[in-house]
């Protein structure tokens, strides 16, 4: 049986697991800002800007100070296993485990809490995905890290 799953698995190259990287940090990046600008939108209209500028600040200090980190890892990782690897296994099972939490955390959010509240969260936390994703980007275009 693994023997048939080695053969038939969905493998990838380095680059084309870097870009699978980058889009998943940025698809999830920028619908969670989608969601969370038209919700700060609905229910603060007239504060909406300044507190969606204050959400996209606080985006860029957690790209840089913790997401960074991550999607540094997830590159290594991904230069680390070469090419022919499983396509899912650009992330860790840990760092998969992390990715259902926080859709579970963020489907509990939404249910618990104002869209007014949650809103400003999903902008500061997409921004910072999208930011980091250009790690990955960076590492895909200039083949620095992958040669």
């Amino acid at each position: 049986m693994k023997h048939w799953a080695e053969n038939h698995k969905p493998a990838a190259g380095v680059s084309t697991q870097l870009i699978l990287a980058w889009m998943m940090w940025v698809a999830v990046g920028s619908t969670l800002v989608g969601f969370g600008s038209r919700w700060l939108w609905e229910t603060a209209p007239v504060v909406a800007p300044w507190i969606a500028a204050g959400a996209v600040a606080v985006g860029a200090v957690k790209s840089r100070l913790v997401l960074d980190r991550v999607a540094r890892r997830v590159v290594d990782r991904i230069c680390a296993r070469g090419d022919g690897r499983c396509l899912g296994g650009f992330l860790s099972p840990r760092t998969w485990g992390l990715v259902f939490l926080m859709m579970v955390t963020g489907r509990l959010l939404r249910g618990t809490l104002a869209h007014g509240i949650v809103g400003p969260l999903y902008i500061a936390i997409g921004t910072a995905l999208c930011l980091s994703s250009r790690l990955s980007w960076h590492a895909w275009r200039e083949s620095l890290r992958c040669s």
